[in-house]
């Protein structure tokens, strides 16, 4: 009891006082121990995943993920636990998402698919269609309206396996999923169906928000996997004819009353002056939202939660916040913001954590030159850690709007390899993520929360 009493007297003093790096690297290794060997982050995602499951903005366990968080933060005596009011757009699956190819040679095919995010519905009769293969918008283009009228526009671009960084791969397809079906609409076309837009092969469909516009004619659209692309792909060149039946019944609902959720450690001299962190709550509802982005939630809070076990008082205000609404239109985001604006407070940093659980490289980083220079001043103190990446790049979506109040943005960088064989699709399960990587991410963001709360930007 006396050691342990010595030691948190020893962090009190040592944050209290400008500490030395000796003192910097004993809190640095005392964050990762702790983090290692008491895995709670790790147990806090089970029931978001579990009990909760998929929690798209406007659902009832969307809601039930809010009182989940909520309940947690008020059981870690922070110094507030709060939630913020945001208002948001409800679309609903619901129960039904079928294609079936109909070929006069080659017979009948089930196809694996899932219904784009705000997607009308096809009413219950379905749609039944000519198919037309396009890969760009160009190409849509240059076939014309007399060629795509009446069909289904299937968009069937590849990710570009050849790139390193999947996420470059994810980037230079996913305009067919957010854009494809108004681009399509344009010409006529009465459903879109849209290859998932990943680099890896599976039988997995993928799912993510698409964009209307009020001035063209909302129609389906679904992502079928890039497995069951490749085969539709092989029978329309033998079937030039094929048709395809589509049956989805999802809805889009009166918009909801929804809320991030704010827990915060007071700061001892600068409380106006704000360190925020955190992952987006809302989830796709297909999966049960544990890399994308409930590793990004509990890891967040895992902050707080070591900060008070080690006795370590910030001298500025820390703060974890569980954002609603990132995958459909970012208001948790917006609204965190505002609410930042309208307190007057100075965002210091914001760091958000939205790719996945996997082991943690580093951080990039969006801020001034000498922010980024200042941060990479401390790579001695992260190198026994393997967190090596430091470069400028994005954030995240949720804190982009912070940029303009003078925050300096990091986003916490992950191996990226295996990312997107779970990402928007329905194995994006508890049991993909790796307790260990999951710790060491919530030790690298505390490290960061920490030095810039002793050192400054």
């Amino acid at each position: 009891m006396r050691n342990a009493l010595y030691f948190t007297l020893t962090l009190v003093i040592s944050v209290c006082i400008k500490p030395t790096a000796a003192q910097d690297s004993a809190i640095i290794r005392n964050l990762y121990t702790r983090s290692l060997t008491n895995p709670v982050a790790y147990r806090n995602l089970e029931p978001l995943c579990k009990q909760v499951g998929g929690r798209i903005g406007g659902t009832v366990k969307a809601e039930k993920a809010v009182q989940y968080i909520k309940r947690l933060m008020e059981g870690m005596k922070l110094d507030s636990v709060y939630l913020q009011p945001v208002m948001v757009k409800h679309w609903e699956r619901g129960d039904t998402e079928i294609a079936q190819i109909i070929s006069k040679k080659r017979g009948t095919k089930d196809l694996n698919v899932s219904a784009l995010g705000t997607s009308i519905g096809t009413g219950d009769k379905g749609i039944n269609a000519e198919v037309i293969e396009v890969h760009d918008f160009l190409e849509l283009q240059s076939i014309g309206r007399s060629n795509i009228e009446g069909k289904i526009v299937f968009f069937n671009r590849a990710a570009d396996a050849s790139r390193i960084n999947p996420f470059e791969s994810y980037g230079g397809a996913v305009d067919q999923r957010s854009r494809g079906p108004v681009q399509a609409a344009r010409y006529g076309a009465i459903a879109v169906i849209v290859r998932s837009p990943v680099p890896n092969h599976s039988d997995f469909p993928h799912t993510g928000v698409t964009h209307y516009a009020d001035t063209v004619k909302a129609i389906p659209a679904m992502c079928v996997s890039t497995n069951d692309a490749d085969l539709l792909a092989t029978w329309l060149k033998e079937d030039p004819s094929l048709k395809l039946n589509m049956i989805m019944n999802c809805r889009n609902l009166p918009e909801t009353m929804s809320a991030n959720v704010v827990g915060e450690i007071r700061g001892s001299d600068h409380p106006e002056e704000v360190i925020v962190f955190g992952g987006h709550l809302d989830c796709w509802d297909n999966s049960e939202g544990a890399h994308d982005d409930g590793a990004g939630v509990v890891q967040s809070i895992e902050i707080l939660r070591l900060y008070n076990e080690l006795g370590i008082k910030p001298k500025h205000t820390i703060r974890a916040v569980a954002f609603m609404d990132e995958e459909i239109a970012q208001r948790g985001g917006k609204a965190y913001a505002e609410f930042a604006r309208q307190q007057g407070e100075k965002q210091i940093a914001a760091i958000e954590a939205d790719r996945g659980s996997d082991t943690p490289w580093g951080f990039s980083m969006d801020a001034s030159d000498e922010a980024m220079a200042r941060v990479r001043s401390w790579m001695p103190l992260f190198k026994p850690y393997n967190i090596w990446f430091f470069e400028k790049g994005g954030s995240g979506v949720d804190i982009r709007e912070l940029k303009s109040q003078g925050a300096s943005l990091f986003g916490l960088v992950t191996d990226p390899q295996r990312y997107f064989d779970y990402h928007h699709c329905a194995n994006d399960t508890y049991d993909k993520i790796n307790p260990r990587e999951l710790q060491l991410g919530a030790a690298a963001m505390a490290t960061l929360v920490y030095l810039i709360d002793v050192k400054g930007l």
